[in-house]
């Protein structure tokens, strides 16, 4: 069972409702599987206004997946189209928080309501 985690380090569940698309991240997001991520969400940008990047179930993330969320964060607001993130695990939190990017993102709560 451990060789498909490290196989398929992270696994995507997207939830459609109307202009909103939310995306749940499972796994790892580290370089070798932004690719999935960054593909999945820039389809989902023309076809929805607001996209909400689920952290809850990620576990781990590197440079890359900072740097692929920073690209859908530009491609999502060059389209007229917000990406938001709800359930950031502690260490993500500080992640973003020493990068400095968690105040360019969109953080919202478990209700829907922006925090910060």
């Amino acid at each position: 069972m451990s060789d498909d985690i490290t196989a398929r380090p992270l696994t995507l569940d997207v939830n459609l409702n109307g202009d909103v698309a939310v995306v749940r991240c499972r796994g790892k997001l580290v370089m070798g599987s932004t690719s999935l991520l960054h593909a999945r969400v820039k389809k989902l940008i023309p076809e929805h206004k607001r996209i909400v990047l689920d952290l809850s179930d990620l576990t781990h993330m590197d440079s890359s997946g900072l740097g692929s969320l920073v690209a859908l964060f530009v491609s999502a607001r060059s389209a007229g189209c917000s990406l938001e993130l709800i359930n950031l695990s502690h260490g993500i939190q500080k992640v973003l928080s020493l990068t400095n990017l968690l105040s360019v993102f969109t953080v919202i709560g478990e209700a829907g309501i922006k925090i910060g």
